[in-house]
């Protein structure tokens, strides 16, 4: 065969290209040339992310001889223990500490417990308010009223404006309830008396039943309780006028052999202000705390709207 037969005969197939005509065959990488691309890569990701910091250096390797004869040495890292000059660059500070982000995170919770606490009081300002407002608009304890106390002294409305009063309407022959919501609201006196700042609170006992609960028969229940408390009465329309104005509902039942009876009336205590205005009442299931922490707070909120 001829040298050109014997050159097409040696081209293989998948290296000719378009035309029949041989494409140029690549020239193989050398070693050195494929470590090379190999320490590229590594050093590109071990300047990526931190938790490649910790590197050593190797002995230079002597790669393959090149054409020239000389070997090349390269000088590449891996993960060892850091030289000094690292070991300078990870002792600084890399970042906040345990204990610094435990704080934050402390800082940040309290951060929005008070502002949920803060949001939560509003809230309940808010409430009070518009209970409040609901209350005088049911026009409950509007006008005077004049009536005795147990000393025999008149006493209308009036005296009491520019203090806070409890009331309480009930009769001296009542066999439990009456002393024992008498009882309470004398100890809600007493616990708002101790503590320092907050004005007095004048506590006071209206009879529903004037046949029987006259001035001294008051003077001797009254004694019982607390030494401020005063005990009201008056004639049969001068009890049904206060009466109403106050709704409280009250009826004698029927009399016994000993002439007896037991007044059935309405149970709560009255909450006014020192606008001597109707502002809060109590049931019967409230506990002298409860009052307690809502005169408390009622005195927080007032306003005059008299000034």
């Amino acid at each position: 065969m001829t040298g050109d037969r014997i050159r097409r005969l040696g081209t293989a197939p998948s290296e000719r290209g378009r035309g029949g005509r041989a494409r140029p065959r690549r020239k193989p990488r050398l070693p050195h040339e494929r470590l090379n691309r190999s320490i590229r890569s590594m050093l590109l990701l071990a300047r990526a992310p931190k938790a490649w910091h910790r590197l050593f250096q190797l002995k230079p390797l002597a790669l393959p001889g090149t054409p020239g004869g000389k070997a090349q040495h390269v000088r590449y890292q891996a993960f060892s223990t850091p030289g000094p000059a690292e070991t300078g660059r990870q002792d600084q500070p890399q970042g906040p500490g345990l204990r610094t982000r435990l704080l934050v995170t402390a800082l940040i919770g309290a951060g929005l417990g008070g502002a949920w606490l803060a949001m939560r009081a509003e809230k309940e300002r808010w409430r009070q308010q518009q209970r409040t407002e609901a209350l005088r608009q049911a026009a409950v304890g509007q006008g005077d009223f004049s009536l005795l106390d147990h000393r025999g002294q008149v006493r209308c409305k009036a005296d009491f404006r520019g203090q806070w009063v409890l009331l309480y309407f009930g009769f001296t022959h009542c066999p439990d309830i009456c002393p024992d919501e008498l009882e309470k609201l004398v100890q809600v006196v007493r616990q708002l008396e101790a503590e320092p700042g907050l004005p007095p609170v004048q506590p006071l006992f209206i009879t529903v039943d004037p046949e029987r609960d006259t001035v001294a028969a008051m003077a001797r229940y009254v004694q019982d309780f607390h030494p401020r408390l005063l005990g009201l009465t008056g004639s049969a329309e001068q009890i049904a006028q206060v009466s109403r104005s106050y709704r409280v509902y009250y009826s004698a039942g029927p009399k016994d052999e000993d002439q007896d009876y037991i007044v059935d009336h309405s149970i709560a205590i009255y909450l006014l202000s020192p606008d001597g205005l109707f502002t809060d009442y109590y049931s019967r299931g409230r506990s002298a705390e409860q009052i307690t922490d809502s005169v408390r707070r009622h005195m927080a909120a007032f306003r005059s709207v008299l000034r």
